[in-house]
């Protein structure tokens, strides 16, 4: 039922995206490296953009037989980019590490004849060091700050390595992944300001890129339907949880930012956004890209109409 009344749905629509992406694959030839692949936002981005048909490193910490809490791994992110048709390639850094993130650069410059089209930083990894309702002051303070180095730092560090490629050939985009798309306050003091330096990130890094033809851009999902998120249930079932929390009706998997991801990284045009912050719920309704099910979850819709 709540596809009735909650979501925007056509058949056509959905197949002519999917016809686009796969059979067309518009992002063929191109090579990405997703930051944080091994679940949630960025497996979801990284599979998209292979279904889009780009090369796609995806990094994380997370492989098979070391993984860091959840059983995901950028070994599985990586066969599932290859299973959607593009190339997938696991490689397992810490992106805190300059070294590390040095190197990875390194490998793909060499095995990509120094192409480097799509940069997405996605590094998170925060969740469970946020403590909600607490005031900085008496937040935990390690790990309030091993947030920030996480989630900044790496950004910071990525980039710092990973654009000269960009710059070099005198295109790309980098973007980067963050959770709402204006600069109120988020509920807590170290999240806050995650978030928002992210968005400022991609402001500021489009000004200095400009000129070499390259896009910064912050992106946003709305209510995210990641494996963290869906605890003990699936996508089979999800729904359920609709029973006990209705805004449930309006999460969005983690394909779904993906396909806006590999939207606008197909769009001849998006110098254009360089600088500036979107969401789902914004470019849905410019490229008509949909979730897995074929709906268009509008996260600000339900906002707006429970505040």
């Amino acid at each position: 039922m709540y596809t009735t009344f909650l979501y925007v749905f056509t058949i056509q629509n959905v197949w002519a995206y999917r016809k686009y992406m796969e059979q067309v694959q518009p992002l063929e030839g191109k090579v990405a490296l997703v930051t944080g692949a091994t679940r949630g936002a960025g497996r979801g981005i990284a599979v998209e953009l292979g279904t889009a048909g780009a090369t796609v490193y995806c990094t994380g910490r997370s492989v098979r037989g070391n993984t860091t809490g959840r059983p995901e791994t950028i070994d599985e992110t990586a066969e599932l980019v290859t299973k959607a048709g593009g190339t997938g390639i696991a490689v397992q850094v810490d992106h805190t590490v300059p070294a590390e993130v040095e190197a990875l650069v390194q490998r793909i410059s060499k095995e990509q004849n120094g192409q480097l089209d799509i940069l997405v930083n996605d590094v998170w990894g925060g969740d469970v060091l946020t403590e909600w309702g607490v005031p900085f002051w008496e937040h935990n303070l390690q790990n309030g700050l091993k947030m920030l180095n996480q989630a900044i730092n790496s950004h910071i560090i990525t980039s710092h390595y990973a654009v000269p490629l960009l710059v070099k050939r005198g295109q790309g985009i980098v973007f980067e992944i963050t959770d709402g798309k204006t600069y109120d306050y988020r509920g807590t003091f170290f999240y806050d300001l995650v978030k928002t330096t992210v968005m400022r990130m991609a402001k500021t890094m489009a000004i200095e890129l400009k000129p070499h033809h390259i896009a910064a851009i912050a992106v946003t999902p709305g209510f995210l339907r990641s494996e963290a998120m869906l605890g003990n249930l699936t996508e089979a079932n999800w729904r359920e949880r609709v029973k006990e929390d209705p805004s449930f009706a309006w999460s969005e998997t983690p394909h779904y930012i993906g396909r806006a991801i590999a939207a606008l990284a197909a769009d001849p045009n998006v110098m254009d956004k360089t600088g500036e912050t979107f969401a789902t719920w914004d470019l849905y309704k410019e490229y008509g890209f949909t979730d897995t099910d074929g709906t268009q979850p509008d996260w600000q819709s339900y906002m707006d109409k429970n505040n």
